[in-house]
């Protein structure tokens, strides 16, 4: 399945909608998509990831990335609707406790 990036603007969150999978050919421009919708903005992002089929050691790699990237500003990330086996990746990495994660 071909990678896509969605998003919607909220009073809370700029929400990015990730699908398909997030690997070594598609995070570079998951990062620039991200930014360039996060420079417009500025507010704290919400990835609702229900359409996230997989995640592999890159594309958590570019959500670090675009974390730092946030918390410049004072901004955070929130990630939601991970599947069980993302949220394994994120927990084996402990990189659950560097995001907000929400079920």
């Amino acid at each position: 399945m071909e990678f896509k990036l969605e998003s919607k603007d909220t009073n809370e969150f700029l929400i990015l909608y990730p699908k398909g999978e997030l690997d070594v050919y598609n995070t570079k421009k998951f990062k620039e998509k991200s930014i360039k919708y996060y420079e417009k903005y500025k507010k704290d992002i919400l990835f609702d990831c229900s359409d996230l089929e997989y995640l592999d050691s890159t594309g958590l790699g570019s959500l670090i990335y675009i974390l730092k990237e946030l918390e410049k500003d004072g901004n955070k990330i929130v990630i939601e609707n991970l599947n069980k086996s993302i949220m394994k990746l994120f927990k084996i990495t402990k990189l659950d406790d560097m995001f907000e994660i929400r079920g």
